[in-house]
């Protein structure tokens, strides 16, 4: 109950500011109507649906509906209430001084003033238009991003092999199957010899895939197979279930969908992928993040493997490079990862910025990762979650290819 009192107090807060904003340069009773109106059924909406969030069930197009109207209208009022709670801090301290040189001025604030109101709604129209956006066209705004990685000891056969690499699917979430169809045809356009997909299938459930099964197994089969791994998503941990009997056999029926879309999915093991004589080896680990679980077995599933032999890992979860992969004496080449989903929000200007609040949590979060020779690509993932958007950090496809050679400045 606090916690409501707490979350309707600052709703209140934050209505009052906007209000005060808005009065201060419209004069329409009409809109004003209009804006109470459509305030209060937003907010009636919102509270309905986060009073009735159901543990056993999980995300759901509601929930999603209902934490996109949160950023969308509570983002930009929280930024006009920070610029006019500045203001009235100058008001009150202008008052102070008035009211001191001039005892007998009638009023001790002085009145808003409209450019101040005018530069609020200003700045706060850009997050609006950004989530807006997100939630409209971004979360399908599918982005081919291509990487060109040398490795003085990669198999000569394999010299300019091609990887399409796909991450957190989240197939829950997908409310367009036109635009799911596009980003399965741009996935067959690369041609590539080989499609690793590094896990979060589903966002829980593994019903969530099965209008989708028909679409992904779509993606063409290339001469070195589709691959796969679990991410943290694909464990339903993330609701409450009525006994572990349902939940094991919710596992089982997720693990049970990439044989459906035929990808062979990788549990802690690896395969060898041969061409002329040589070999090159892909090593599926399962989910291993921090404070994710840990279930990945990165020794077990390169049992049998040398230093020598040329490898890439899949582990959804970065943080596996960052603690372990990375300085492992075994001297894993490539790690494929996802998860950060770039926190589906953030600005990237190729050559100028790349800035995402998950860089706070995570040192490899979207793009390529470089130490003494090894590398991790991190995708921004396929599809999206919670926040039903993407702003500045589109969904991604990544075609790397290898080739052999030194590192190229």
């Amino acid at each position: 109950m606090i916690r409501w009192i707490i979350f309707l107090v600052f709703v209140i807060i934050l209505e009052i500011y906007a209000f005060q904003a808005f009065k201060t340069l419209i004069k329409s009773k009409w809109f004003f109507i209009f804006y109470y109106v459509t305030s209060a059924i937003a907010l009636a909406y919102i509270v309905y649906q986060l009073y009735h969030f159901d543990r056993s069930v999980g995300q759901t197009p509601q929930t999603m509906t209902t934490f996109g109207l949160l950023l969308l209208l509570y983002v930009p009022k929280l930024l006009v209430t920070f610029i006019l709670f500045g203001e009235d801090i100058v008001r009150f301290l202008s008052g102070l001084f008035s009211l001191v040189i001039q005892s007998d001025k009638e009023s001790f604030l002085p009145e808003r003033r409209k450019f101040v109101s005018q530069i609020a709604l200003g700045i706060a129209a850009i997050p609006f238009a950004s989530f807006l956006y997100g939630i409209t066209i971004g979360k399908y705004n599918y982005k081919v991003i291509r990487q060109t990685l040398f490795f003085p000891d990669l198999p000569d056969a394999f010299d300019g092999t091609t990887i399409t690499h796909i991450s957190d699917v989240h197939s829950g979430s997908f409310d367009d199957a036109e635009k799911i169809q596009y980003a399965i045809d741009l996935i067959n356009e690369q041609n590539s010899d080989l499609v690793l997909f590094t896990g979060d299938i589903v966002n829980t459930h593994a019903t969530e895939m099965d209008p989708w099964i028909e679409t992904f197994k779509g993606i063409h089969n290339p001469r070195f197979g589709k691959y796969s791994i679990l991410g943290n998503h694909d464990y339903g941990e993330y609701v409450d279930w009525k006994s572990q009997t349902a939940k094991k056999a919710n596992f089982e029926a997720i693990k049970d969908i990439h044989r459906k879309i035929d990808f062979k999915l990788l549990l802690n093991e690896h395969v060898k992928i041969k061409k002329d004589n040589q070999e090159l080896a892909i090593i599926g680990v399962e989910n291993w993040g921090r404070k994710f679980g840990e279930r990945g077995d990165l020794t077990l599933a390169s049992k049998g493997l040398t230093k020598e032999d040329f490898k890439i890992v899949m582990s959804h979860d970065p943080s596996h490079w960052d603690e372990k992969i990375q300085h492992h004496e075994n001297h894993f080449h490539l790690t494929l990862s996802g998860h950060t989903h770039g926190f589906q929000f953030g600005i990237e200007i190729p050559g100028w910025i790349k800035w995402s609040p998950v860089q706070y949590v995570y040192k490899q979060w979207a793009g390529l990762y470089e130490n003494a020779g090894k590398y991790i690509y991190v995708n921004r993932g396929f599809g999206f979650h919670a926040y039903p958007g993407r702003v500045g950090i589109m969904p991604e496809i990544t075609v790397i290819e290898l080739k052999k050679g030194e590192k190229v400045a």
